[in-house]
């Protein structure tokens, strides 16, 4: 990868920032047989954890007591959809506030997730305000959880724009170096475990629509693995030509979810397609997901960052080539930036134990 990029990535002024942070517990039989029912013992511990919330200041705040996977978006309006393996929660973090329990009566959960959305203005720059917070209630909370394992903590950070933002008349951008949250921490004073993993990835999320099917030759309603295969080629040239290591696509109607290899167990359920890399690993690792009698809506494309991408500068010369590296993809397919969108999204991701 070529190193003659320069140390920030200008981003869209309008670029989308998010961020969430899960505590997750295993609901152990100590903690149960304190309660009559799996309900009773849900609701107490929403109505403990809620109280603790406002005392902390933190005002977006969720139990979910039913195993499934919360995922997190920006949106102009507040609403959670539940399907049968994800509580997809859409908000706007200047806004919205909220306190909800997701749970079923008669549902003994493996897990109890403790999910807290960041609010306000400037949450990058917040962002280890909002992770202090968080520590001081989870500091409190956990000695009446009748623990057998320690708290698995998971910080989420993204940034999100659209690649042809500048085509469709948005030419204001602001600089962004992208340091990572460990460093970005340190110098705000929150303490970290020295044994914290960090993970960051690019997704870009390509709408599959009737022009891009008809000009990839995925018009034939049998079988679409022309046009998927042309895609794959496509992005795995331009992240090859690009210095990348890791990368994938995902085409199966999955939503893509990156973990450490080295760390996390990896599995495939609650409708996320799950990728494992290894920051450390030097061999190149490319993982595709589709099947050609499958059509999707949607065409998932994922970069991860090793270890030689991360600099004490940050990220922001990792963003350039990835952003170099998907406008020759998006040449390579007669992408029309005017006219469609391709999402960009940014993940910065640690976890630890505590």
């Amino acid at each position: 990868m070529s190193f003659n990029h320069q140390q920030k990535v200008y981003l869209p002024t309008d670029a989308r920032t998010n961020q969430y942070i899960t505590a997750e517990i295993k609901l152990t039989d100590a903690l149960l047989s304190q309660y009559p029912d799996y309900l009773s013992c849900y609701q107490a511990l929403a109505k403990q954890f809620f109280e603790l919330a406002d005392k902390h200041d933190l005002r977006n705040v969720h139990v979910i007591a039913n195993d499934k996977l919360p995922v997190v978006r920006f949106h102009t309006e507040a609403y959670c959809l539940e399907t049968d393996q994800q509580v997809i929660f859409f908000y706007n973090p200047r806004y919205h506030e909220a306190q909800n329990l997701f749970a079923r009566a008669d549902y003994r959960t493996r897990k109890i997730r403790f999910l807290f959305l960041a609010v306000g203005d400037e949450l990058r720059a917040n962002s280890a305000t909002f992770h202090t917070q968080v520590q001081g209630l989870l500091a409190e909370f956990a000695p009446t959880l009748a623990l057998e394992q320690p708290i698995k903590v998971r910080d989420h950070q993204h940034l999100t724009y659209d690649l042809f933002a500048r085509a469709k008349g948005n030419k204001k951008t602001y600089g962004f170096k992208l340091r990572g949250i460990a460093q970005r921490y340190k110098a705000r004073k929150c303490e970290l475990p020295e044994d914290v993993s960090s993970l960051s990835y690019v997704t870009v999320t390509l709408p599959l629509g009737r022009r891009l099917k008809q000009r990839l030759g995925g018009d034939n309603n049998a079988n679409y693995g022309a046009m998927y295969q042309k895609l794959q080629d496509s992005f795995h040239k331009a992240v090859n030509e690009h210095g990348f290591k890791r990368s994938a696509m995902v085409a199966n109607g999955l939503l893509p979810l990156v973990r450490n290899s080295k760390f996390d167990r990896l599995s495939t359920d609650k409708g996320v397609q799950m990728l494992g890399f290894d920051p450390n690993a030097a061999e190149p690792q490319f993982l595709a997901h589709w099947q050609a009698d499958n059509l999707v809506e949607t065409a998932f494309f994922v970069v991860a960052a090793g270890k030689e991408d991360h600099e004490d500068a940050g990220f922001g010369r990792f963003m350039n080539e990835v952003e170099d590296a998907l406008r020759q993809f998006a040449r390579d397919i007669e992408i029309d930036g005017e006219r469609q969108d391709l999402v960009v999204r940014f993940h910065q991701h640690i976890s630890y134990k505590r």
